[in-house]
């Protein structure tokens, strides 16, 4: 029976289902993103209904570049090349090519599941990826593997970051709640969102090195020199009234970006958190800072992932 026959499909596509124990995720085909994650009925991101397009990157996987390139303007191997401009405000090529992709999904469980896309060479970004997104939903969280293999014949330039929005407070603004970064630099930028440097933010409001509420303060910052634990993780812990919610990110991740969600619908303003890993800070693909160079056959990985208590 051919699609169309079954009704309408949901604008976020097929939806996996994961479970374990009281917890319950779904994974969606559009984008291969993380649409819900609820433990014992709590909310623990803030996710979207399945008939909508995903509304402000939530739970998208942003790949094969995060944040925005300025202009869309890069080079790579001598060759100028110029991205499709999405963000028309700041005139920026923004969070990658795959957002509206449809992912397939392979080795599905009860509790598991990876998302496959191939990414075919596109204007400006001539170069094939093979693309997986591992999802293991267990008592200690979920866990997010990504992997990345180059499969055209010429190097390709890579980065990647992940956008959830994770809630502490479900039916409450974030003001009240508890915001821990162990970062010591941020990247400020300038009108376009491109950055300007490294910021110590000792003394300064992005300052939450130290467990601190968010009240009135406005983020959508990027940061970096992570404090890391023993086994390489860095985290960022949201704390409200019903407990917390920590994002973590391996040592393949060397940026957060933390957005207290201000500009967003004023039906979801300040009622949860982006917490964004990223293995790259904006504008990367131009300034070639800590763009992976991946060769024919060569592979990233890397994993991060969402622990609620």
């Amino acid at each position: 029976m051919a699609a169309d026959e079954l009704g309408p499909v949901p604008a976020s596509g097929r939806q996996i289902e994961l479970r374990s124990g009281d917890a319950v995720a779904t994974v969606v085909e559009v984008g291969g993103g993380l649409r819900t994650y609820s433990v014992g009925g709590r909310q623990v991101v803030d996710g979207y209904g399945a008939d909508e397009m995903a509304p402000s990157a939530r739970g998208s996987h942003l790949i094969p570049w995060p944040n925005r390139i300025r202009q869309g303007l890069y080079a790579w191997e001598g060759k100028r090349l110029q991205l499709p401009i999405t963000e028309h405000a700041l005139g920026n090529a923004s969070h990658g090519l795959t957002r509206w992709h449809n992912w397939r999904a392979v080795e599905p469980s009860a509790a598991a599941v990876t998302m496959a896309l191939r990414l075919h060479p596109s204007s400006g970004y001539p170069f094939t990826l093979d693309l997986a997104l591992r999802y293991e939903l267990s008592g200690q969280g979920l866990a997010v593997t990504v992997r990345a293999r180059n499969v055209g014949a010429r190097p390709a330039p890579f980065a990647y970051g992940a956008h959830p929005y994770v809630m502490a407070t479900p039916g409450a603004t974030i003001d009240a709640d508890t915001l821990h970064v162990p970062a010591a630099s941020r990247v400020p930028v300038d009108a376009t969102s491109t950055p300007t440097g490294r910021a110590p933010v000792e003394g300064t409001p992005y300052d939450f090195r130290k467990p601190s509420a968010i009240g009135d303060r406005v983020l959508d910052t990027a940061y970096t020199d992570l404090r890391r634990t023993p086994d390489g993780r860095s985290t960022v812990t949201l704390r409200g009234e019903h407990g917390a919610v920590v994002v973590w990110q391996d040592e393949s991740f060397g940026y957060t970006q933390v957005f207290t969600g201000d500009t967003v619908a004023p039906e979801r303003r300040r009622r949860s958190v982006a917490v964004e890993p990223m293995t790259s800070p904006a504008n990367a693909f131009s300034s070639g800072e800590d763009v992976v160079r991946l060769e024919p056959g060569q592979v990233f990985e890397g994993a991060w992932g969402i622990t609620p208590s």
